[in-house]
């Protein structure tokens, strides 16, 4: 049987010194955040009967997580990174902001400065197999007017679902690459196609699935952030339609909008003597007066020098 002592002032005086709501010291919002988080988290425990064994588990659990720097990934297989979606499209929405291509979860593995080229771009090195992809679409205003000159950054996955820099076997920069959109609003890119990925078997994030019966697979997809100066940023990305997850990714980042058909194609095109796959994609972009929206949030980002 629970106890109940949440409500005690014993709890209560415990949780506004925790805060540090009795001094002056120190940001207010932290304080504000912390008090509302321990809270949460002691009338938890009180309202399930965490037991001590339990409560240490969890510690111990952070522990390891934290070691294993699988945070961020725990976090869109909890629903974090697609709940703040939600939340952004709803903020847009109410301001009158809402249209363009729908954002989604921008993921754990992007890294800053890709090389950077003028309307198109190889994105392999050439030394890493898979099949070959064009990969290729605009970007337009609302009004369906192309829009030069906006920065279009790409990145995804080997045939394998490694990422380069976290996958010490690929070259720097591989399948990593930013293009500036031509006076039509194009952008190319030669590559391969990509596969999805797992979570780390024997991780962190695996050991909560596995516990809520859960899978940790991602279907095969591609990264994109759109920025141009008097434009919103657009963090979004694209499925390739067929993929066994792509209704079904354990991160939460499907949208309908963003599966996209591939066409197999093989007429010798685009430097590929062999069969590939065409991929379009166009992206809708918004105009903004406001600065702010102009770059993509802040946050710990992989950098190479």
């Amino acid at each position: 049987m629970t106890v109940k002592t949440i409500q005690t002032e014993a709890v209560q005086t415990l949780l506004k010194k925790v805060a540090g709501l009795e001094n002056n010291q120190g940001s207010p919002r932290t304080k504000e955040i912390i008090f509302r988080l321990m809270s949460d988290i002691y009338k938890m425990i009180e309202d399930l009967d965490i037991t001590p064994d339990e409560f240490w588990h969890g510690v111990n659990y952070l522990n390891e997580l934290g070691t294993n720097k699988e945070a961020v990934l725990l976090a869109p297989g909890l629903g974090f990174d697609h709940y703040l979606d939600i939340r952004e499209d709803a903020k847009d929405e109410a301001a009158g902001l809402a249209g363009g291509t729908p954002r989604t979860i921008e993921g754990p593995l992007y890294v800053e400065n890709a090389p950077i080229s003028d309307g198109e771009a190889r994105m392999d090195d050439g030394q890493t197999p898979g099949q070959g992809m064009w990969l290729h679409g605009k970007v337009l205003d609302e009004e369906g007017n192309p829009v030069a000159g906006a920065v279009v950054d790409i990145w995804h996955a080997d045939s394998k679902g490694g990422y380069s820099y976290f996958d010490p076997t690929q070259s720097e920069f591989n399948l990593r690459r930013r293009i500036v959109t031509d006076e039509q609003g194009c952008y190319r890119a030669r590559s391969i196609v990509p596969n999805g990925y797992g979570c780390p078997p024997d991780g962190s994030t695996m050991k909560v699935l596995r516990q809520l019966g859960r899978h940790g697979n991602r279907p095969a997809h591609i990264h994109y952030f759109v920025s141009k100066p008097g434009f919103k940023h657009l963090t979004t990305q694209i499925n390739l339609a067929g993929d066994e997850y792509t209704y079904d990714d354990f991160a939460f980042a499907t949208r309908d909008e963003l599966v996209v058909e591939a066409t197999t194609l093989n007429d010798n095109s685009h430097g590929f003597n062999e069969e590939y796959l065409d991929v379009e994609f166009n992206l809708v972009v918004l105009k903004t007066d406001k600065t702010e929206l102009e770059d993509k949030h802040v946050r710990a980002r992989a950098t190479i020098a």
